[in-house]
């Protein structure tokens, strides 16, 4: 073996010691992500989480999902509205980044490009102005939908400025919201993004008073009429999803409020 061949060899030893080692700096990284995403304390309080179908429950700092691979988002986003958490602060809106957190990889931002479809956010971002950090952690695609811009900016937003109302009135509420991720949806996207025909919001209110529960469901399309009458029972909605809501409840009281659809201790003032 002559030197010129030796010393080839060598270099390409070299490199690929390099790209190996860099190889696995990645991985560990991705993995030290991953572990931290899966367990990290949220402010969210886990007593009211629902149940999981999908096995794959994420918690950031201000909200917990579960995470639906073969849909490419959550089938719910829960979280608490304090009171406290209410503000007006105006934050430059961050750039969406992928959610290294979900261990079978969360969607590109990329798939709503051009879909004609907005990049709805499950926890509203003017639901977390109260740091910086809170507000930019709802641009990760793990907590986004694709929603038809009327839709979005319509009857979901008053839905949404509806909940922080409510938040204030009755000391805060806990949140879990979603698309409803079952039948003949299209999708977007080289990641095939399920687009849902129906989206959910489920409240509960276990500060100012008697517990009290209410859901909504929407056909995905903008709509005039009044939000009450989205109003169905947490139990419509669990047949649906197949989500448990709120499982650690007592269940006589679990089961009185979740059949119930009356609206009647909710002002819609």
């Amino acid at each position: 073996m002559n030197r010129r061949t030796l010393t080839s060899i060598v270099i390409l030893v070299v490199i690929i010691g390099v790209y190996g080692y860099e190889h696995f700096l990645g991985e560990e990284e991705k993995a030290e992500i991953i572990t931290e995403g899966s367990v990290t304390k949220s402010d969210t309080n886990e007593f009211f989480l629902p149940t999981s179908t999908t096995g794959q429950i994420v918690h950031h700092e201000g909200y917990s999902l579960s995470y639906s691979e073969p849909n490419e988002q959550a089938e719910w986003v829960a979280y608490e509205l304090k009171k406290s958490h209410l503000s007006n602060t105006n934050f430059k809106r961050p750039y969406f980044e992928i959610d290294k957190a979900v261990k079978t990889g969360a969607a590109s931002w990329r798939n709503y490009k051009n879909s004609g479809y907005d990049r709805g956010h499950l926890c509203p971002a003017g639901d977390r102005r109260y740091t910086q950090a809170a507000h930019d952690e709802t641009f990760l695609t793990s907590n986004i939908t694709p929603q038809e811009h009327q839709f979005n900016s319509g009857i979901w937003n008053s839905l949404e400025q509806k909940v922080r109302y409510w938040a204030g009135k009755y000391d805060g509420v806990f949140v879990v919201t979603g698309g409803v991720l079952k039948g003949n949806m299209k999708t977007i996207g080289t990641e095939h993004v399920s687009v849902p025909n129906q989206f959910y919001k489920v409240l509960i209110d276990n500060n100012s008073g008697a517990t009290k529960m209410i859901a909504f469901l929407m056909p995905h399309k903008d709509s005039n009429k009044p939000l009450y009458e989205f109003v169905v029972s947490v139990d419509a909605i669990e047949k649906l999803t197949g989500i448990d809501f709120f499982p650690e409840l007592e269940d006589s009281i679990e089961n009185k409020l979740e059949a119930s659809s009356s609206y009647k201790n909710w002002s819609f003032n």
